[in-house]
């Protein structure tokens, strides 16, 4: 049997639940029913033990209904009954009747309970029938009409722009419409027919996004009510629940109905050149197709029925617009077709069957050919290809040409839901689309970046500068988790807490995305009971706003904060000259930093007038005098805050103060001023004078300006409040702002821990770096990759092994396996490598390598084994100071001028030690000079003089030993001991005696110059031979000694004349001379005689 083949639907089971698309089925006769046996015997045993009695519930399906809506009607009342009742006899005389099939309209059921007849309505099921009906095939005609729709928009070569302008990024954009944008440019991917050449711009196609985008949302409506009423039982008001849904689904029908009813007409008169196949298809089209007279009744009777509260009527009609729009959307999609395809396929067919044509047809029919030759050259969309060639092989299967009537009616049969290939050509649009995600251009959401290769050295150094400032004085980092808690969040930023993204998933929490560091930071320290912190954290953070120009939904902040109890304005006083020095640092411009006090601001709004309980939303729009003028912050202060006009022209009295710190609080200092009547305000004054005296001391107050109209919209300021602004030509807004938050952190825990912080929006600065470096036509490398190993050939290995040793010698290295040389070097100047190593065969039969200096333009050879020394001796800096300061200019012009003049002031104090280290080294080492040829001559004649006088004591060493041996002299004298001793005692004594006594002066002998006479006779004695070059060098010499003799001489005159003159003056001075008498002994044999 037929049957046996379909697809169950069972009904009444566990678990199990009816669906839109199983009902079509069953409707259709593509699914049977059964009723769970299960089901059955519950029924049974319910009906048994109610003992309730027979009674019988009559019903009329309307006469209107078609086969497919009487259907669905039924199976709804058995599920219904099935999930409501205890008539089990009921359930199962409605399944004979679907399956004997349904020929009469009005039926009788038996054996139903009494007690369930008040509960039974035909109407309910009916309603849920035909709406699963309606939802199934607006389902699938909201996939087709946009495939069918883009074909076209090729065939008219439609002006398609507008589609990427669907998606404003602020979240204000139909969802719905920005996807049917987006799947349009799949088909459109690749496409050189839409937004080229002659562009027509037709309403009929700048509309395709929001029309088949409020279809697509008006059925996923209906979708879901849908769903919710198949698997209930009878529920009193589905009619006007179900109503609302059908009756917007209704007015979408009618509009895309509409549209494609003009593009079809357009297509016509635009994209079919040839007349007669135009003609043909005007003939066979159904005459609903060609007009919008139609729709329009059917959508008016659909209305008169609900108005009527005709609920069957409303829905018939409603069945038979969407039928009639299906009708519509398909010969669309035919005239599309035949406009691209059509004059290949059908021109032939059609001459050839109308052989009594005309000349003139016959020309047109050669033009036809020409252009269709023309169009065969246009290049169609990837996605538009893939459908129009999926519908070619279903139609014509694999024949090049066919019968232009045929294919409409198969056309128009493929199209229809209940055809056998209307299911493939669903899965193969679905199929279109998401296989053509990944050849789709992606593009980044609104408000976000990407960060790759220059923008990330840019960020590295940024952040590094930050880091390094915010270590200077003396913080740690932190890191918390990407989102909170939404309780966490809520409730600190006042009006911009509609600003937090909120999860869709939250785990069975609620949470959000954080909005800032400072409450996450503010909730550590809570969380951990600290009562001093001094940290600094880099991290992303989101809003959810409208994205600008330096406004971004998903940007980096870099906080620093100072939580506990300090000296009064002395944590303020910090972070403000924090934040000088890292806009100093970053090098970005001239920059302000805007400055107030919260309380100050407090009592200019009570001195104004403002109740308190406004002070907070009326700063929030204060805030914004940066952006608008006074008059647009007038008017919301007024008119949408409810804020007197003349409390708002006192507050704008006040706003307008601005200027330099010292002299602006002086002059709300002075007698008289309104502030000085509001303590909050003086307080505030007093607060500002004690931070105004610090910056003056610290050189940073010119860079700050105190002004009125900062208010921070954020509600958590207690104190200081700042915003620093770039005043260059970029316009980016603030940069950074912060502020004293002395209850924030109270707000999570027992303790009340006093806290101010900085926030720099660090993508605010980088737009402003960028900016310059293009001003500065600069470029910064992306990598800093040294060297590049250029294997030339496919030897992997060999790369591996050499690139190895690079890095294990610390080098920044890559490896590049290529048979070109071309390739090798262009990689290496478009990264900007210096330095290319290339190996190849006759490099390595050779054991060399060539070593390539990009930059110079020159290579030489290194033997393979001294290749890493080499590297290592070029990358590093010189030693002479000159040229590695040329180097560091070379290399790193490109870097902020901070980092370049420390990378300079590093090298220089290394330099610095070298030398000195090198000064104290040569300290221990023996001086080496030169000497002076008179020194020279004069050590010589002084060396020639001790070898004679050596050669002398030796001659009269030898002379004595003689005597002693010839016995001239006698034996040795042998003086008693005692006599020794007293000797020695007498001596003694004497030497006592004279202790107090100067050391008497050396006597000069007068006749010195005749030792020279007694040297001459003691040489004669001796035999020794002067030659004549001795005596001319010996009276060389005599000068000079001479001269050294008589310099000496003088001296111990003139101090032996000083000396006299003292004693003459001082006679008492004068001390007792001892005189030592020497007695020589030259005639040893006369003494020893006298002796005897």
């Amino acid at each position: 049997m037929a049957a046996a083949g379909k697809r169950v639907v069972t009904l009444g089971s566990k678990g199990s639940s009816l669906t839109p698309s199983s009902v079509f089925d069953v409707a259709n006769g593509f699914a049977r029913v059964t009723i769970d046996s299960s089901a059955l015997s519950r029924r049974s045993h319910s009906s048994t033990s109610s003992n309730s009695a027979a009674a019988k519930f009559p019903f009329t399906v309307p006469s209107y209904f078609t086969l497919e809506e009487a259907r669905a009607s039924l199976i709804l009342l058995v599920n219904k009954l099935l999930l409501s009742s205890s008539s089990s006899p009921a359930a199962a005389q409605l399944l004979e009747i679907l399956e004997r099939g349904v020929g009469i309209w009005e039926y009788t059921l038996n054996d139903v309970a009494s007690c369930d007849l008040p509960q039974l309505d035909f109407s309910v099921a009916a309603i849920d029938g035909v709406s699963a009906i309606l939802d199934h095939r607006s389902s699938a005609l909201a996939s087709i009409a946009d495939a069918l729709a883009a074909l076209s928009c090729e065939a008219l070569r439609a002006d398609v722009s507008s589609f990427n302008l669907m998606d404003s990024g602020d979240g204000s954009s139909a969802k719905d419409a920005v996807a049917v944008a987006a799947d349009f440019k799949v088909f459109f991917n690749g496409s050189k027919l839409v937004n080229t050449g002659k562009k027509l711009l037709h309403l009929s196609m700048a509309e395709i996004p929001s029309v088949h985008g409020n279809f697509r949302e008006v059925s996923r409506l209906l979708h879901s009510k849908t769903r919710v009423q198949l698997n209930s039982g009878f529920r009193a008001g589905s009619a006007k629940d179900m109503s609302t849904a059908l009756s917007s689904l209704a007015m979408s029908l009618l509009n895309l109905g509409d549209i494609s009813v003009r593009r079809s007409n357009l297509l016509l008169a635009e994209s079919i050149s040839d007349t007669i196949i135009r003609a043909r298809l005007v003939e066979m089209l159904p005459a609903e197709c060609q007009s919008a007279g139609t729709l329009e009744e059917l959508h008016m009777s659909s209305q008169a029925a609900l108005r009527k509260k005709d609920y069957f009527l409303f829905l018939h009609s409603i069945y038979e617009l969407l039928d009639v729009v299906r009708k519509i959307v398909s010969c669309e999609g035919l005239i599309a077709f035949v406009a691209l395809e059509g004059s290949e396929i059908f021109s032939q067919t059609i001459q050839g069957v109308n052989g009594n044509v005309d000349k003139a047809m016959g020309g047109e029919c050669v033009k036809a050919d020409k252009k269709s030759e023309k169009k065969k050259k246009v290049v169609l969309g990837k996605g538009s290809v893939a459908l129009v060639q999926f519908i070619k092989d279903r139609l014509l299967g694999g024949a090049a040409k066919a019968d232009l009537e045929k294919c409409t009616q198969d056309f128009l049969v493929f199209l229809d839901p209940r055809g056998s290939g209307f299911n493939d050509l669903i899965v193969k649009v679905k199929e279109i689309v998401e296989s053509n995600e990944s050849r789709r251009l992606p593009k980044l959401p609104k408000g976000t970046r990407d960060f790759a290769k220059e923008q990330m050295a840019v960020r590295e150094k940024a952040f590094s500068i930050i880091v390094e400032v915010f270590k200077r004085h003396g913080a740690m980092a932190l890191d918390t988790p990407a989102f909170e808690l939404r309780e966490t969040l809520m409730g600190k930023y006042g009006e911009d807490s509609k600003l937090i993204y909120d999860l869709a998933d939250q785990g069975g929490e609620l949470c959000s995305l954080r909005y800032d560091l400072t409450v996450p930071f503010a909730r550590y320290v809570a969380m951990n009971g600290l009562t001093s912190f001094k940290r600094y954290q880099i991290a992303k953070v989101y809003r959810r706003d409208n994205p600008s120009k330096g406004r971004y939904r998903e940007f980096y902040q870099c906080d620093f904060d100072i939580a506990g109890q300090f000296e009064k304005m002395g944590p303020d006083f910090e972070v403000i000259k924090i934040l000088t020095e890292l806009l100093d640092e970053l090098d970005i411009g001239d920059y302000e930093v805007k400055l107030n006090h919260r309380k100050l601001l407090d009592g200019m709004l009570a001195i104004c007038g403002v109740p308190q309980e406004k002070f907070r939303t009326i700063c929030s729009s204060i805030d914004k005098l940066d952006k608008q003028t006074f008059e647009q912050v007038k008017k919301e202060m007024v008119e949408e805050k409810g804020l007197a006009e003349e409390t708002a022209d006192k507050i704008g009295t006040f706003v307008k103060h601005r200027g330099s710190p010292v002299e602006l609080l002086s002059q709300l200092k002075k007698e008289g001023s309104e502030f000085l009547t509001n303590s909050d305000a003086k307080l505030a004054l007093n607060e500002l004078d004690t931070l105004f005296n610090a910056l003056v001391k610290a050189k940073c107050v010119d860079k700050v300006a105190f002004d009125l109209s900062l208010a921070r919209g954020l509600d958590y300021y207690t104190g200081v409040i700042f915003e620093a602004v770039f005043k260059g030509a970029t316009q980016v807004g603030s940069i950074a702002a912060g502020g004293r938050y002395d209850n924030l952190i109270g707000m999570f825990g027992t303790k009340q821990v006093p806290a101010v912080g900085i926030s720099l929006g660090i993508e605010r600065v980088f737009a402003i770096m960028e900016q310059l470096q293009k001003d500065k036509d600069q470029e910064i490398r992306a990598t800093e990759t040294q060297v590049l190993v250029s294997i030339l050939g496919d030897d992997l290995s060999l790369g591996a092994e050499l690139v190895s040793e690079l890095w294990a010698a610390k080098l920044k290295a890559e490896f590049s396996v290529n048979k070109r040389v071309v390739k090798h070097i262009d990689r290496a100047r478009g990264a900007r490598i210096p330095y290319v190593i290339i190996v190849g065969d006759q490099e390595l039969s050779r054991g060399i390598v060539k070593l390539k200096d990009v930059t110079a333009a020159n290579e030489c050879e290194v033997p393979r084994g001294e290749i890493v020394a080499e590297l290592r001796r070029r990358v590093k800096l010189p030693r002479n100071y000159e040229k590695a300061l040329e180097i560091i200019d070379k290399h790193l012009m490109f870097w902020p001028k901070l980092l370049v003049h420390k990378t300079k002031q590093r090298l220089t104090k290394m330099t610095q030690m070298r030398i000195r280290m090198r000064k104290l080294a040569l300290k221990t080492r023996e001086k080496i000079m030169t000497v002076p040829t008179k020194e020279k001559k004069r050590e010589a004649r002084r060396e020639e003089k001790a070898e004679k006088a050596a050669v002398l004591e030796k001659s009269i060493e030898k002379e004595l030993i003689e005597r002693l041996k010839q016995g001239v002299y006698n034996d040795i004298y042998n003086y008693p001991v005692n006599e020794f001793n007293s000797i020695l005692d007498q001596e003694v004594g004497k030497s006592a005696v004279s202790e107090d006594e100067e050391e008497p002066e050396i006597e000069y002998v007068e006749g010195y110059e005749d030792l020279e006479e007694e040297l001459e006779d003691i040489e004669d004695f001796g035999g020794f031979d002067l030659g004549e070059d001795d005596d001319n060098d010996e009276m060389d010499g005599a000068d000079d000694d001479d001269d050294d003799e008589q310099n000496v001489l003088k001296k111990g005159r003139k101090s032996r004349g000083r000396k006299l003159e003292k004693e003459e003056r001082d006679p008492k001075s004068r001390k007792k001379v001892k005189v030592h008498v020497e007695v020589e002994h030259e005639d040893e044999p006369e003494r020893q005689t006298a002796m005897l």
